[in-house]
Order: structure tokens, then sequence, then C-alpha cells
């Protein structure tokens, strides 16, 4: 018995629906620039020529530039999960001299899970008809702080 074309395309698009999608984000490096970057020699204009503009900078002294890249796979609709992970540091003294060039992995990814659908909160629980009804009598009919009338029919 033979399989009807329809059959074998239909098979193999839902096959092709469940392949990884690799994404590459971020700096691409090339280790040859990375080894020409040397402590005591190079500066932060020499490194912004070598290697370009980092991905972000040291937020209060600027004097640490990161270049960050990463790999990630993904099937179909789950979310993605980092496969490899690149970051290279390097840090700069006063005088804007390179001062040491590191470099951290995959180690440096956090994994983080949320508590469920809801963010836990302190304070007392409430309901629908709690929210709704809730504020009936709370509100009075007003009086002004000298114990006079704020309504219109009141005196003045």
């Amino acid at each position: 018995m033979r399989a009807s074309p329809i059959i074998v395309i239909a098979t193999l698009l839902v096959l092709s629906a469940c392949s990884r999608i690799q994404q590459n984000q971020g700096y691409i490096v090339d280790e040859s620039l990375v080894a020409a970057i040397q402590p005591g020699v190079d500066n932060k204009d020499s490194v912004a020529k070598t290697l370009g503009r980092p991905t972000f900078a040291s937020e209060f002294d600027g004097n640490s530039w990161y270049y960050v890249s990463r790999n990630t796979s993904q099937l179909a609709f789950a979310a993605p999960r980092a496969k490899t992970q690149s970051i290279i540091r390097v840090q700069f003294d006063g005088k804007n001299n390179v001062s040491a060039i590191d470099r951290r992995g995959l180690e440096q990814v956090a994994s983080i899970n949320p508590e469920g659908d809801k963010t836990p909160t302190l304070g007392r629980e409430r309901s629908l008809l709690n929210d709704l009804f809730g504020n009936i009598g709370a509100v009075g009919a007003g009086a002004a702080p000298d114990g006079s009338s704020t309504g219109r029919d009141g005196p003045r």
C-alpha cells in the first residue's frame, strides 16, 4: 500500500515544526582580536578600535566594558534556553589604560522561576464582592471640619 503524497507532505510539515531553533545573540567573539588586547599597553581608544563598542559599560564608574554573546536553543513554542554564553570584561585604570581582561561563561546565567501567575503580597485577601461593596457605609455624608454641612441643601 502506497502513502498518499498529501499525508507525506503533512507528516514532513509536522516534523519540521518540532525542530530546534538556534539563535546567536550579542557580540561575535574573534579570539585573535581579544588576544591582541594587552593590559598596560592598550587604552579605551585602542580597545574600541580593536573590539568595537562594548555591549554595555559599567554603570557607576565606566571603568569596565562588557562584551556579551549568547547562543540559545528553542523547541517550537518553548522558552529559549542558553546553550553557551561568553562575557568578556575589559577593566581600565584611572588613566583609561587596560588593567585586566577576564572571561565568564554560562555559570553567570541565573535561573528565575516565578511563583505561579500571581505576585504574593502582604495584606488581607479580598474577594470580588468585597471589592464591589466594601466601601458602602465607609464614606459618610460629608461634614466640614468645623461641623457644618457641605451639602447643597444644608445651612451655609
